[in-house]
């Protein structure tokens, strides 16, 4: 219980109002050492465990409501998240009067942040950027700050943010306490904390960088260009779908978010070309659930709290392997469940592997549901929207009469049959010819029941080499000479004799080519995914205008011809042929 840890009585007031009984870990054990005041603290837990009141309920208790003058200092990483820390504030301090707090942060007016200031504030919430600029036009005055609270921290170092952090450190010269709170331990905390805590109190709630196990962590296996495919399945197949869709870059972004909205979703994009203003418009949008899906990019992400996000999507999966922590910790908040759902390719494996040992929690491998497995999923989810619709407000028995002389030629099963219609034509027509999109084989190591698998990190060293030679590692056991591409080359000409230097070779012609926005690495992926081919089979590839030709070895080209010779590929018809 809250009052068990030594918290006043406006505080557990304000606490029983919010309708909160039991603290969370980390609550329970970082309130009682720091309601002290004057213990340096290191808390590692992760987003979405309720740091804000851990580190919140404290400082109000400490604050001498008295002084009109600044005596905490909050940092933290994003816009997003001070506005949540000061949101969170004023619910704590609901009925502690006289206490007064601020939000300062970039994009918005600086002028009226410091009038705000100036009428007097106990607890100052800031972006490093913004504080930095308000310390340097003297606005702000840290002579009184007793306790600076880094949130976030690690998150603040991936933004590069160090130097502004020791700045801020510096300039707080008579602090009392400095509390620490990190989802994940990197070097460069520890060095901060060396520096500048003394004999610091740490608690790290679960496993540092561990994931929150009320996360499901799935994946769905398929080939490079089906991605976006892959990610219309998952959406139609999942109808009350809230979430996140992460992607590498702002292009991508950008470019999924104008497909998806061409095809009628509720979707927009997250990223660093967005004004302040069309920033908090989207954020606005998506809080209020008027977008079911937000497209970011990790960036623009950070400190972003929203509750009631079912899913997260990696359309792509991070460069760096620890930010994965970062997005799936969106979901799966304040005791809820979550699914944290990745699409990879076989050459992305390797990753998801290095993942789960940083998570400390297994993948799940789901099999991407075919087109009648969304249209039978969208039918149930439109029978129970049809059934609890709400008819009790409206004069509807007026025009039931109406109805039925209307539709008096027609049986109840044909006029059922047409509203159905009118609903799924389009799911329908869409999903018809829909193929299959999973690749079905590949070398996981010891499979764990049929509809989830782990991987071994003994076995799947296949992938890894397969990552190295696409990477450029010009190692080769055969002593063949490979180009930058690792394919097979020859010092000879190649003028039909010496095509690449397959001693069992035949050339296959495709009609892909750099029109179709190809270029040699992207294409090698592509035939390589469609086929499910190693490239050890490839020789030289050779990539045109308007068509492409492939040194492949004559034991597998008929396995890629059958994998592409009549498929489409943006509207067009593959043709793939023997080129003799």
């Amino acid at each position: 219980m809250f009052r068990e840890l030594g918290l006043n009585d406006n505080l557990i007031q304000a606490i029983e109002a919010l309708g909160f009984e039991t603290p969370t870990p980390i609550q329970e054990k970082a309130i009682p050492v720091l309601l002290s005041g004057t213990k340096d603290f290191i808390g590692l837990a992760q987003t979405g465990t309720g740091k804000t009141a851990a580190f919140g309920l404290p400082l109000l208790q400490l604050i001498d409501a008295s002084q009109k003058t600044a005596q905490a200092l909050v940092v933290c990483p994003t816009r997003e998240l001070c506005m949540q820390i000061v949101e969170d504030m004023r619910d704590f301090k609901k009925f502690s009067p006289g206490i007064y707090t601020v939000a300062v942060y970039g994009g918005s007016s600086i002028s009226d942040q410091i009038k705000q200031i100036k009428k007097g504030v106990q607890i100052v919430v800031a972006t490093p950027g913004r504080l930095i600029d308000l310390i340097e036009r003297k606005a702000l005055n840290l002579s009184q700050i007793k306790y600076v609270v880094l949130d976030e921290a690690d998150e603040m170092l991936n933004m590069g943010f160090e130097e502004d952090i020791e700045f801020v450190l510096k300039h707080t010269v008579n602090r009392e306490s400095i509390w620490l709170f990190s989802a994940t331990m990197p070097p460069e905390i520890r060095k901060v904390s060396k520096k500048y805590m003394e004999n610091p109190a740490e608690i790290s709630i679960g496993k540092v960088s561990s994931a929150n196990k009320n996360i499901d962590h799935q994946f769905y296996l398929t080939s490079h260009h089906a991605r976006y495919e892959v990610l219309k399945r998952v959406i139609d197949f999942h109808p009350g779908i809230y979430g996140l869709i992460f992607t590498r870059t702002k292009v991508d972004a950008q470019e999924i978010t104008e497909k998806l909205t061409r095809e009628g979703y509720d979707v927009d994009a997250l990223h660093g070309d967005l004004s302040q203003v069309q920033r908090d418009k989207v954020m606005k949008a998506f809080r209020n659930k008027t977008l079911q899906l937000l497209i970011a990019t990790d960036v623009a992400a950070r400190g972003i709290d929203v509750e009631g996000i079912t899913h997260v999507i990696n359309f792509e999966l991070p460069d760096e392997n620890e930010v994965y922590t970062h997005r799936s910790g969106r979901t799966g908040r304040a005791g809820n469940t979550g699914i944290c759902l990745s699409i990879v390719t076989k050459r992305e494996m390797y990753k998801l592997k290095h993942i789960e040992g940083i998570i400390h929690a297994p993948f799940h491998k789901l099999e991407i549901p075919s087109g009648k497995d969304v249209c039978r999923k969208q039918f149930f989810a439109f029978m129970d929207k049809l059934s609890s619709a709400d008819i009790s407000h409206g004069d509807y028995d007026t025009y039931i009469p109406m109805l039925e002389e209307k539709f008096s030629a027609m049986s109840k099963e044909e006029v059922l049959t047409r509203v159905v219609a009118l609903e799924f034509d389009r799911f329908l027509k869409y999903y018809e010819n829909a193929g299959d999109l999973n690749i079905r084989e590949y070398n996981s190591g010891a499979e764990r029941g049929s509809q989830s698998r782990r991987f071994d990190r003994s076995n799947d060293r296949g992938f890894e080499r397969g990552f190295r030679r696409s990477r450029g590692d010009r190692s080769d056991r055969g002593g063949n000479n490979r180009d930058e591409f690792g394919n097979r080359t020859t010092n000879r000409d190649s003028k039909g004799r010496e095509f690449g230097g397959l001693k069992n070779g035949t050339k296959l012609f495709i009609n892909l080519g750099s029109k179709d926005g190809f270029y040699k690495a992207s294409f090698l992926q592509y035939i390589l995914d469609m086929s499910e081919l190693n490239k050890d089979v490839l020789g030289k590839v050779d990539v045109r205008e308007t068509s492409s030709w492939v040194e492949i070895d004559r034991n597998s080209s008929t396995k890629m011809m059958l994998a592409l010779d009549g498929k489409s590929y943006k509207g067009r018809k593959i043709r793939m042929n023997e080129s003799y």
